[in-house]
This record gives C-alpha cells, structure tokens and sequence, in this order.
C-alpha cells in the first residue's frame, strides 16, 4: 500500500506465485498498513545471487511482499512484476500480507525474509538500526521529492527508494457548498475561514468538518501552526506553544460542533462521513478519491489545499519505499527490480491503476495534467511534514493518537506534555 497512515486497506492474506495473485480482498478498513507470517519457505533467491540480476542474465526468483489497498493495487503490481519478469527472466513471486509489520519481524528474525517488500516510515528506523535493510538507494537514479528521501534516510544514509506518496487535503462536497450559499471564492485559506464556513455547513444533520482523531490528521494543524513532532535535528519536540495553539483551535471546533470525529456522525473515517452527507468536508489524502468513486459515485466534491495556519500552509505527508533485505540472496535482481518500480513509466502506471502520486519529481507535470482535479495533493508535497524515521515513532504515535480521541474535553497541554516524554525516550 502507499501510506502509513490510516488508509482503508484489505486483511486478507495471499500467498502465491504471481500469475496466481488474481483473488479479490475484504472490504475496505481503515488501519496502517499491515502483514502476516514469515517466509517459512525462505526469501526466494539464487543461491551465490550472481544469477537474476536483472535484464542481462535472468533466472532465479525474487519474493515480493507488500501490504495492499484492495485488488486495483494488487492488480497493478502483479502487473508491474509480471512485465519485469517477462524482460528480466527473473520470476518474482508476490505475496499480500494481513499484517505486513509482523509478518517482515518474523521473516527477518527466522533469517528468510522477502527479498523486496514495503516498509513504512513508522517502522524505517528500526529495521535500519538492527541491520534487516539493504541501503541500496544511492544505486538508483531518480529525482525523488526531497521530503521522500529525507523520510527514507537513517544516520545520514539513504536506505530506499521510496515507491510513491500521498499528502493530505481538504474535500469538499459541493452541493452542501452551493446549498449554504458559498462559492468557490469562499474556499478557506486561514483558519478563521475555515471556521467560519464550518459553521455555515453545519446542519441538524450534517457536521461542517470531519476528521479522524489522530496525528495523522489533526498534525495538519500542528504544522500550520508551526509545529511538529521533531526539530530540525530529529529530536523530540511536541510540548511547544505551536502545537499547544494547533491543539487549542481543533478543540474550539469540536467543542462548537462545527468538526466532529466520524464516530461522533455514525462513520468509521473521515471518506465515509464525507460521502455518506455526515459531514461536508474532510481531511483526507489522496486515496479518498477510489473510495468516493466506489463507495459514494454520487457525491460530487472539490478538493483544495489545507487553509494557512498561524505560520503558513502545512500537511502531512505518508510513503512507504521499496525495501530490499540485508539476508536476500538474488539482491542485484532486487534492486534491478526496484530500479523498473520506479522508473518513470511504471509509476504513471501506478498513478493509473490505483491512484497514489508518483515519488519522482520528472512527472509532477504529466500527473498533474492527467489528473488536474486532484492537483491540491501533490501541491502538498512542497510544505508537508513527514512521519519522523525515529525508532520507536509508531508506539509513540499510537499513544498520541489515543489521548487525541478525548481532545474535546481535554487538556492540550497535558496531553502534549504526556507525548512529549514518550518521545524524548526514543528521540531525545
């Protein structure tokens, strides 16, 4: 999948060679990225890796593992893989995890990992540290976005290329817009405005603004407000006055009724309170796109970017990158592999089939242009903050994440205070 933050994905789990990977998934849920158990029958390979390399030689087998958003995504990588092999004439057998996270931990631990799989920014860090990855980054020729590389890099080293990313934006439906006599002149660019038409959405039975109660979307306001989870030197840096005023303002909404969190309206993330009429805008990335058209073909919506906040315009970013195991035996043809994953051409591809925006600054244009209603998402990439590549930075996130959900009746900071110390014991 493309991000590490709370996108719909599927749960269940295949694991078969790759002509076989034509199974559809579970519904859609709303969690991070996930696997399941470890390649018991070893991480593919060719032996002394001196065959598979790639175009010239072919041969061996490579296991490729990630965690998927459904069937478009998986469809696409077969079909990225099913191309590769056929030029290559290496095999490449793909697998979908259930939990992605335990499923790399077990493999790496039994010593046959995948050879190529997704890794997170949540996550980065510590498979860096304990020597599971391969830092072959430096080996490809890209022009990643340099908040990308910078997500990917660990101790001044550059790890992995990362396969494509997503930013957040606010959606707009624009039939409750046009209903409470707004027009596009009105589209919020600060944050009193983004109070005030909030307010002027809300009904007896819609809310003007939903979003999930988490970092991964309330951190927004943090960094327009001129905050964040780390300084510029990678240490802790939470219990701040910006954050404290980012806090502060979402709680001013949801306490006036003008935001609620999707349970609060009857929905299980912010896409489904917007394309149910639960709320009339939301903070979303862009995968929120797949989701209305499958789910909600009807709503007709606007996405623009985020309003400015006290120190300017701020969102967040999520990737996964490409990584390769330390242990595979086949890693030339693994990163031969990678090098075709994220060439230009293959990402469009991916742009194509399953909606993420390509990691690569040489087709912010063409992307743009083939998709221009989406444009507000990788204007993003020029301000947003990144998950921290801190090990240990999913617990403290999750701990985050679970006092925001009583933000409404909470302490700021207090609660920032709290999160401050789970940091600095991992970041100081």
């Amino acid at each position: 999948m493309s991000t590490t933050t709370s996108r719909p994905r599927s749960t269940r789990r295949v694991r078969r060679p790759l002509a076989a990977v034509t199974a559809s998934f579970a519904a859609l849920a709303l969690a991070a990225c996930g696997g399941g158990s470890g390649f018991d029958e070893g991480g593919g390979g060719s032996g002394d890796g001196e065959e598979g390399a790639g175009g010239e030689t072919g041969g061996g087998t490579l296991e490729v593992l990630i965690g998927s958003s459904g069937d478009a995504e998986t469809q696409s990588v077969t079909e990225a893989l099913e191309a590769w092999s056929a030029e290559s004439g290496t095999e490449a057998n793909l697998s979908v995890a259930a939990d992605l996270p335990q499923q790399l931990s077990q493999g790496f631990a039994a010593g046959s990992p995948p050879d190529v799989f997704y890794v997170g920014v949540d996550h980065f860090a510590g498979y860096a540290a304990n020597g599971s990855l391969e830092p072959y980054a430096d080996q490809i020729e890209a022009d990643f976005f340099p908040a990308l590389v910078e997500s990917f890099t660990y101790e001044d080293t550059f790890y992995c290329a990362p396969k494509d990313f997503s930013t957040l934006a606010l959606v707009v439906n624009n039939t409750a817009w046009q209903e409470a006599g707004l027009t596009e002149d009105d589209y919020p660019t600060t944050w009193e405005e983004l109070s005030t038409v909030a307010e002027q959405l809300t009904t007896d039975g819609q809310v003007g603004l939903s979003f999930g109660p988490e970092w991964q979307r309330i951190g927004t306001f943090m960094a327009q407000a001129g905050g964040g989870l780390v300084d510029e030197n990678g240490s802790a840096n939470v219990d701040t006055p910006e954050n404290v005023e980012a806090l502060t303002y979402v709680q001013e909404m949801l306490a006036a009724g003008t935001a609620a969190y999707p349970s609060e309206v009857g929905a299980g993330w912010g896409g489904e309170a917007f394309g149910s009429g639960a709320a009339a805008m939301t903070i979303e990335g862009n995968w929120v796109i797949g989701a209305l058209t499958n789910d909600f073909p009807d709503v007709d919506y606007t996405v623009v970017p985020l309003p400015e906040g006290p120190a300017g315009q701020g969102t967040l970013q999520f990737t996964n990158c490409w990584g390769v195991a330390a242990d595979s035996q086949n890693k030339e043809a693994a990163i031969e592999l990678v090098r075709f994953l994220v060439s230009d051409e293959q990402q469009m591809a991916f742009a194509e089939g399953f909606g993420v925006m390509p990691s690569v600054e040489s087709v912010r244009d063409r992307w743009t242009e083939q998709f221009p209603e989406q444009a507000a998402f990788i204007e993003g990439a020029e301000y947003a903050q990144g998950v921290p590549p801190v090990e240990g930075i999913s617990d403290v996130i999750g701990d985050f994440n679970a006092q925001l959900e009583g933000l409404a009746s909470g302490d700021p900071q207090q609660i920032l205070t709290s999160v401050q110390g789970s940091l600095e014991a991992v970041a100081p």
